[in-house]
């Protein structure tokens, strides 16, 4: 049993337990963030090196976490950023048109991966998730996958609730249509 978050945080703040309480920290979420990052960036080897930023920016941050929030609200808020971040640069890199990238882009790392099957719902879902809006693809994600309350979200993405339902909803009728005509 993984002791609580601000167990956690007191043992992280006491400098000879530092590394040990840091390391309790990266067991006890590593797994939802790398699912949770990996399902925007699509390739597990991306989705690695997005997480490993996101703890180097942790372990830089920690000390000054405030607790205004629940640490895994933190945490969530800090690995959304850095795949925002990164696919920003993946945009950067690839000079594409964007009709080009609307056909090829997040969807054709789905359809190399090596379980791909195109007749596999959830292989589907998951080409259909990638062809939204970043913004879009993040609030499906989280409430969809994490099914993270609207109130959470809305501290993660510092976006009102009502704003992040309407992206839902847009987010769940593109996927539907996509789905029915794939």
């Amino acid at each position: 049993m993984h002791p609580d978050d601000k167990e956690l945080l007191l043992q992280f703040r006491d400098p000879s337990q530092k590394e040990r309480a840091f390391t309790a920290i990266i067991k006890k979420y590593q797994e939802k963030l790398y699912w949770h990052i990996r399902r925007m960036v699509v390739n597990h080897d991306d989705a690695n090196d997005v997480l490993q930023n996101m703890f180097i920016k942790v372990w830089k941050g920690l000390d000054n976490f405030r607790e205004d929030s629940q640490l895994y609200t933190w945490l969530y808020r800090i690995a959304t950023n850095e795949c925002l971040t990164f696919l920003e640069q993946e945009k950067k890199r690839s000079v594409v048109s964007l009709e080009d990238e609307m056909d090829s882009g997040l969807s054709n790392k789905v359809k190399a991966d090596s379980e791909f099957d195109a007749n596999k719902l959830e292989w589907r879902l998951q080409v259909a998730i990638q062809q939204l809006p970043e913004k879009q693809r993040v609030v499906f994600n989280l409430r969809y996958y994490d099914e993270m309350p609207y109130q959470e979200m809305s501290r993660i993405l510092d976006t009102s609730e009502g704003a992040l339902k309407a992206s839902y909803h847009h987010a769940a009728k593109k996927i539907e249509e996509f789905l029915k005509n794939y």
